[in-house]
């Protein structure tokens, strides 16, 4: 039905207020309603649709020119309920949004049994799916990657503190496998220090690898096992959403306080310290340092300073200019060469170095798997642990998963061949490869941006940081996930709640706080809310609703205007409804109609309106009382506050 056109406005209007003519259209029968709306201040803006900033505070006394506000003819429309579906089909929908949201078996839809079959093996073998397109261009790339990534390789496993023969085995056998089977370009597989340290640090609370190599050394192995079956499972299971509860703000905080805690244990070999804690708590860690100070060694501290500028700058020169990816890409390589030559050279005076390294290969180690005994809850509880913590390498440069293959390739020649050219190698070299390597998770702007935009994630990153620094990573990492767990609680619990009012020139009802045009409409109190609605929030909904009221009465009371007789719940941000929100609605409903108010509804989504005609609520509101729009629920519900 088209629109109407409007009756003459009421002439009766008051200075500082608008007269707002509304004309609805029910039952082909044409109302016209006119009264008096709040006007903003003289030099609020009135350009429609504009979002400015949060005003300042109003003057009730503030005069402005008498204005005429004419809305378009509203007509009524039916709020719809979404078609019925059956308690089966809703909870299969359900769960395949909730663990198949991309909906992985989307593209074996209309396919041949040939295209399927082909579709199967690049789903389960990412490699048939991007091999068919790699070019030598790419080669280049991944080969300075790979290289890179092997170079790292050797440092890295170093501080596992496990026994010499079988600290590289991870760098070999785990990047085939996923070259085959991972989907990540960007990923690299093998040991990461953090992971590493957090392992042996756990272990080393219950058993000693110097008093117990081979009850250390099992339970190593027993922990990785349990780290990946913990991230096989999140995988197979589809619960990958899980990890989603730790926020980017306490992520920031908590990688930050790691890469420094990483670093930190590089100092035993940056100084040239022999005798250096076992624990990783800042404290420990440098009362270690200055402890020892004794056995600080010039001579690694020169050449460990000269090499991790050397580092530094050459990350720095391929930050600024990302064509020269190679130059921060190859200098870890370089260096180890250089440094190893300098250490032969000078036959290592004053510096330590790495020396004898068996060649070959690790036997199986299944057998070392040990799943009895009272070390099993430690052993599934660093692997848990350890099996949250991974790392990425695109900073390497790596276009494919070739960088994973030529990555193995390369530590499966050093260790068959290469393993006595490392007998130099100082160990100064490879902390500092190591800090160069983790100091990129320590983002000071992005910590910077957090307090510039949100207080509270800001707080949230820099306990989890002190938290890791402080106490230990395990306690760091508790501290980020109780703090992202608390910060959705305060949202669902605490939802935002907003007084609207009308933009002038539309029918468009937005929050007073943030549109400085938008104006009451008198006798009326529309609410927004921006959240769903549950048991955890229901009683707070209710209060809240109740102090918007008693403010509104307050000041309706001092401007000398009508008291509220219609509130309308906005609830378009709703997404969803359970059994206590229905319940807190209809006793909010009760509580108000003994005050002679009415309470009305307004744009429910679908789901919260199936919920809502499905119970016995929604026949206490009644069709009559749920409306399409805010501006068709003004439009409508003056007829039944009308003294």
């Amino acid at each position: 039905m088209a629109p109407l056109p409007l009756p003459p406005p009421n002439p009766s209007s008051n200075q500082g207020a608008s007269s707002l003519s509304i004309a609805m259209v029910v039952n082909n029968k044409v109302d016209s309603l006119s009264y008096d709306v709040e006007a903003p201040p003289a030099q609020a803006p009135m350009t429609p649709a504009v979002v400015s900033a949060p005003p300042t505070p109003r003057g009730e006394a503030a005069a402005a020119p008498a204005m005429t506000t004419t809305a378009a003819a509203v007509e009524l429309h039916k709020v719809s309920v979404p078609e019925r579906r059956s308690t089966a089909k809703a909870l299969r929908q359900r769960l395949a949004e909730v663990f198949f949201p991309d909906d992985p078996l989307h593209q074996f839809k209309n396919q041949s049994s040939a295209r399927r079959l082909v579709l199967a093996l690049q789903y389960f073998f990412p490699i048939f799916h991007w091999g068919s397109d790699y070019s030598l261009r790419l080669l280049r790339s991944d080969v300075v990657s790979g290289l890179t990534i092997a170079s790292l390789a050797i440092p890295q496993a170093r501080t596992r503190n496990l026994i010499t023969h079988t600290r590289h085995y991870s760098s070999f056998v785990p990047p085939l496998i996923y070259s085959l089977l991972g989907s990540s370009r960007d990923l690299a597989v093998g040991p990461v220090s953090i992971a590493s340290l957090v392992m042996g640090s756990m272990l080393r609370q219950a058993v000693s690898p110097d008093q117990e190599p081979i009850l250390y050394l099992q339970l190593a192995f027993t922990s990785t096992f349990f780290a990946g079956v913990f991230q096989a499972s999140l995988g197979f299971l589809r619960l990958g959403f899980i990890v989603d509860f730790l926020s980017k703000a306490t992520l920031t905080g908590f990688m930050g306080g790691a890469a420094i805690i990483v670093s930190l244990q590089q100092l035993k070999g940056l100084l040239g310290i022999i005798h250096f804690t076992s624990q990783m708590g800042f404290v420990q860690v440098m009362h270690s340092v200055i402890k020892h100070h004794d056995e600080w060694s010039w001579q690694t501290i020169l050449m460990g300073v000269a090499f991790l500028a050397v580092l530094l700058t050459t990350r720095h020169i391929s930050a600024r200019n990302p064509k020269l990816f190679w130059v921060s890409a190859a200098a870890p390589l370089t260096s180890v060469i250089i440094s190893t030559i300098i250490s032969f050279v000078s036959k290592a005076h004053g510096i330590s170095v790495i020396g004898d390294l068996p060649k070959g290969l690790n036997p199986p180690s299944a057998n070392m798997l040990t799943f009895s005994g009272s070390y099993v809850g430690l052993a599934l509880n660093t692997g848990i642990m350890t099996g949250i913590l991974s790392a990425v390498n695109y900073s390497a440069g790596c276009k494919t998963a070739v960088s994973n293959i030529v990555m193995a390739s390369a530590v499966l020649v050093t260790l068959l061949f290469l393993m006595p050219l490392f007998h130099y190698t100082p160990n100064v070299i490879l902390s500092a490869i190591i800090i160069t390597a983790v100091i990129g998770l320590i983002d000071v702007r992005g910590a910077a941006r957090l307090w510039k935009v949100d207080k509270l994630d800001f707080l949230a990153c820099m306990a989890a940081f002190l938290g890791v620094l402080l106490v230990s990573v395990q306690m760091g990492l508790a501290i980020a996930v109780s703090i992202s767990l608390f910060k959705i609680l305060l949202q669902v619990t605490r939802p935002n709640m907003v007084v609207k009012g009308v933009v002038p020139g539309t029918a468009s009802y937005r929050s007073m706080a943030q549109y400085r045009e938008a104006m009451r409409v008198p006798s009326f109190l529309v609410v927004g809310v921006e959240s769903a609605i549950y048991f955890a929030n229901s009683m707070y909904l209710g209060e809240r609703i109740m102090r918007f009221l008693r403010e509104e009465d307050e000041r309706a009371a001092k401007c000398n205007q009508c008291p509220v007789r219609c509130i309308i719940l906005d609830m378009s941000a709703v997404a969803a409804i359970d059994t206590s929100g229905l319940d807190a609605l209809a006793e909010l409903k009760k509580v108000l109609e003994k005050r002679n108010i009415e309470l009305v509804l307004a744009n429910p989504v679908g789901s919260v309106t199936e919920r809502l005609y499905n119970s016995v609520v929604g026949k206490t509101f009644g069709s009559d009382r749920v409306f399409f729009s805010v501006a068709e629920a003004v439009a409508a519900a003056p007829h039944k506050t009308q003294p």
